[in-house]
């Protein structure tokens, strides 16, 4: 049974911003200032070039394959199965890992201490719920949340620009070049929400045309968005920020006006809350999409006679994220979730890179430049976050190869008794 498509551009370019206008812009200030020191600026165009040439690729293909499971799909009908399974897998990894990284993430601002990981559980229980009562209700809620967001970030913004002068910040340190991709690399995990408009493109309406326009539109929303609080932050902490995990908070504290501070804290709480629902929604479509082709359970292909939506794969996403929030502190897995995100954008990159004719909607020019830049920032990583991220996908293939080579053995004899 194929998804109903109920989704209109701006609740594409709402999922798409909740993506990306997460926890990450309350939080990747201060590490990536660390690395990147006065190179910060130059860090963030690397990144949105980077992701500016991967929402193409994902736009491409999108148009022309409107179902649910973005590149584990595209690649699929591109390149092949293999490569469409690694991409699914390497999605589904990374995603779940940064599902319940936001979950913590907004416990850490909406619970008092000692009960971050009850409050996180039942987080990623209710917006699990939601997503299964329809994806309308989804597309509003993140709306709803997206805007709390963004009215929370003009606030920052706005009393970042007027304590301007009023006293003088820690200069940024000099960098090398090496330092400036760490940084690149730390902003533009921030900025990977965008394909998930492509993995809900069985329910989008008039795919062809809504979602090219919705990924577009939605990362260069939140290229201005970052653009204009990164320069904030580092024109009123400096250096300063890099000593902090929670650099807008700093900024409204050091200002006149830190009686907003709650404002800050409601507002990252909301934005992770926004990420978190929009990733569940994303991993339980490519979930459904590898169910389809059995390379998950069959049981998680179901799609609920109702409500139209993968309710199956949906609870099993949250049971598995509700399970890692329950082990605690997460900050650890974050490089292992990024080397999945630019394995994915990588196959993104190649698939679309083999579109020719009629299709083609961008030049190939920018899929060599997505691809590259993967590349290079997946070499700005942890060693150990790639080594693990490696195994974990080794993994995935073996025990698909060896689903596959049982599934032949099953297989009854043909006429001649061979």
């Amino acid at each position: 049974m194929p998804l109903a498509r109920r989704l209109s551009l701006p609740d594409a370019v709402a999922i798409g911003l909740g993506s990306m206008i997460g926890a990450g812009v309350f939080s990747v200030w201060g590490p990536a200032i660390g690395v990147a020191g006065n190179g910060i600026l130059v860090a963030l165009v690397i990144a949105a070039v980077v992701a500016y040439c991967n929402a193409t690729a994902s736009a491409q293909l999108a148009a022309v394959h409107p179902v649910a499971g973005g590149t584990y799909a595209y690649a699929r009908a591109e390149i092949g199965p293999w490569w469409g399974f690694v991409a699914g897998w390497s999605f589904v990894i990374g995603k779940i890992a940064s599902c319940a990284a936001m979950a913590l993430t907004f416990a850490a601002y909406a619970a008092p201490a000692g009960w971050q990981v009850p409050v996180a559980v039942v987080a990623v229980a209710a917006l699990v719920v939601v997503n299964c009562f329809g994806v309308t209700r989804t597309a509003l809620l993140t709306r709803i949340l997206v805007a709390c967001s963004l009215v929370g970030l003009a606030v920052v913004v706005a009393i970042g620009a007027g304590s301007i002068g009023i006293s003088e910040p820690t200069p940024l340190p000099a960098t090398n070049a090496y330092g400036v991709l760490q940084g690149a690399g730390l902003l533009f995990f921030a900025f990977a929400g965008y394909a998930r408009v492509a993995t809900l493109g069985e329910e989008v309406v008039d795919p062809a045309r809504t979602i090219p326009r919705a990924i577009v539109l939605a990362l260069g929303s939140a290229v201005v968005v970052y653009a204009a609080v990164g320069i904030t932050v580092m024109l009123t902490l400096g250096a300063d920020a890099a000593a902090t995990t929670a650099p807008l908070a700093e900024v409204v504290a050091a200002s006149e006006w830190s009686a907003l501070g709650p404002v800050v804290r409601i507002t990252a709480a909301a934005a992770s809350l926004g990420a978190l629902l929009a990733l569940l929604t994303g991993i339980g479509r490519t979930a459904l999409a590898m169910a389809r082709e059995s390379d998950l359970p069959r049981v998680l292909a179901r799609i609920d006679d109702r409500w139209q939506v993968p309710r199956r794969a949906e609870i099993a996403v949250g049971v598995v994220v509700i399970g890692i929030v329950m082990l605690g502190d997460l900050r650890e897995t974050i490089g292992f979730s990024s080397f999945g995100v630019l394995l994915y954008y990588l196959i993104a990159n190649a698939a679309a890179f083999r579109q020719a004719g009629p299709v083609r909607r961008y030049p190939r020019a920018l899929q060599v430049v997505g691809a590259l830049g993967c590349l290079l920032l997946v070499n700005t990583l942890p060693v150990v976050a790639s080594l693990v991220g490696t195994a974990v996908v080794l993994l995935g293939i073996l025990c698909r190869a060896i689903r596959l080579r049982l599934a032949v053995s099953a297989q009854p004899p043909d006429g001649d008794g061979r």
